[in-house]
């Protein structure tokens, strides 16, 4: 288990589920960046931690799909801070599949790990942040959630119910506590290869983007930072979209764009 090298017993306490690689241990570092105590968790301990500004996160090992384990990780958070600030849920993703010929049992499995288990954590830390009186929850979702999604069909469907999910929270649980979710496009994080292919391809989809570029963790990091500040202390049930612009209509590369402009400026 990794060790801060400095403890503020007054800094506010974050839990990022997820948070050793990837997304998730970009927004890890953002917030110990920030001077927060940061406790993560995943299936597996890491080799390393995620790090910065001369702090190292917390880590616990936890399979949140299982509520009890869920359960345990608040717990642990408030066995190591006393209190809970800050829950940003993370964990997520889904293997390519055609939704034809995919089990049962895998879309079952995806729904579970993208929609289910963040409902367990935000239970868990709702009841812990109701009796602290206040309190942030960030679900990381995607903008597989908000257009079409081939070959993650479930992913898709599960992230496009997380969104919906902080709606009703926000209503449930204010006024003490805030929920809210981050909404990232394309980003580059240290498997981007897998995800995307080739530097051609991946610079390719780079090019779809408005601000021709991916997302990388700490652009979702800042995002995490902001919906948990006094900043955004009148911001609840939003979704955030982190995406540098989103994505062109197809319509703009089959021929129309000029006639679209010309119409425009007529």
């Amino acid at each position: 288990m990794g060790q801060m090298s400095t403890v503020d017993e007054s800094a506010p306490t974050v839990l990022v589920t997820g948070g050793t690689r990837g997304i998730g241990a970009g927004i890890a570092r953002g917030f110990l960046r920030a001077g927060a105590r940061v406790l993560v968790c995943g299936r597996t301990e890491p080799a390393e931690l995620p790090c910065a500004a001369g702090r190292t996160a917390l880590f616990t090992r936890a399979d949140i799909r299982n509520p009890e384990q869920a359960a345990g990780t608040v717990r642990r958070s408030i066995d190591l801070f006393h209190r809970l600030d800050v829950v940003v849920s993370n964990a997520g993703g889904s293997p390519y599949a055609a939704a034809a010929t995919a089990s049962p049992r895998f879309h079952a499995k995806v729904i579970e790990l993208n929609l289910i288990a963040p409902l367990h954590i935000a239970q868990a830390a709702n009841a812990v942040m109701q009796d602290q009186g206040s309190g942030s929850i960030i679900m990381v979702g995607s903008v597989s959630g908000a257009r079409p999604s081939p070959g993650t069909a479930a992913y898709g469907a599960a992230k496009a119910g997380l969104q919906h999910l902080v709606t009703s929270l926000a209503i449930e649980w204010g006024p003490a506590v805030r929920i809210n979710c981050v909404v990232p496009g394309f980003v580059a994080t240290e498997s981007v290869a897998e995800q995307y292919g080739d530097p051609a391809t991946v610079a390719a989809v780079a090019a779809t983007v408005p601000l021709r570029r991916l997302a990388t963790p700490d652009d979702v990091a800042q995002a995490c930072l902001f919906l948990a500040s006094p900043g955004s202390s009148y911001i609840s049930g939003a979704c955030l979209t982190v995406h540098g612009g989103g994505e062109p209509p197809a319509f703009l590369s089959a021929g129309v764009r000029s006639k679209l402009i010309e119409h425009v400026l007529l």
